[in-house]
């Protein structure tokens, strides 16, 4: 009975420190790691994409993110990406959905890929995460080779406005 009390005080405290940290204001910094042949795209057999985030809250559970990173590829050409997007918390469950822009390039290729992801926010202190993700990018030049899905896994700082 009391490890029952214990998990539901301690699964009850998890919600409410992650729900404050959904609010106006926050700032936000991830570092990510997808690929690790946890994706699929026709063009490339082996890849990894290292990449870097930053967001702020501009209203509860809402986030504007600016991303960048570099691509490493076994069989197609290394790349550099540009991107920006939005992301919304359900802040009951942590759960999170986000939409967004990148600028991809690489010798001889240039491509607009928008994307889509879902993932989940999981607290390991009050400010700082892991957050598994599913991702799917949709390549404007050409859909079939370029397009991608997978994993990415990231570690994420959330920080109370430094203004």
């Amino acid at each position: 009975m009391k490890k029952k009390i214990f998990m539901l005080l301690f699964g009850l405290m998890t919600v409410v420190a992650a729900n404050a940290q959904f609010e106006q204001g926050k700032l936000y910094a991830n570092a990510g790691l997808s690929g690790l042949d946890l994706n699929y795209n026709a063009n490339a057999k082996w890849n990894m994409d290292i990449s870097a985030k930053v967001g702020y809250m501009f209203m509860d559970s809402w986030m504007v993110l600016a991303e960048g990173g570099w691509g490493i590829h076994q069989k197609a050409p290394n790349n550099c990406f540009l991107g920006a997007g939005m992301r919304y918390h359900i802040e009951q469950n942590g759960l999170y959905l986000g939409a967004g822009l990148r600028y991809k390039h690489a010798e001889d290729y240039d491509d607009l890929l928008p994307n889509v992801n879902v993932g989940y926010t999981f607290f390991l202190s009050r400010t700082v995460t892991i957050e598994p993700e599913l991702y799917y990018n949709l390549s404007t030049k050409d859909t079939k080779d370029f397009s991608d899905f997978g994993f990415r896994i990231g570690f994420g700082i959330y920080l109370d406005e430094l203004f």
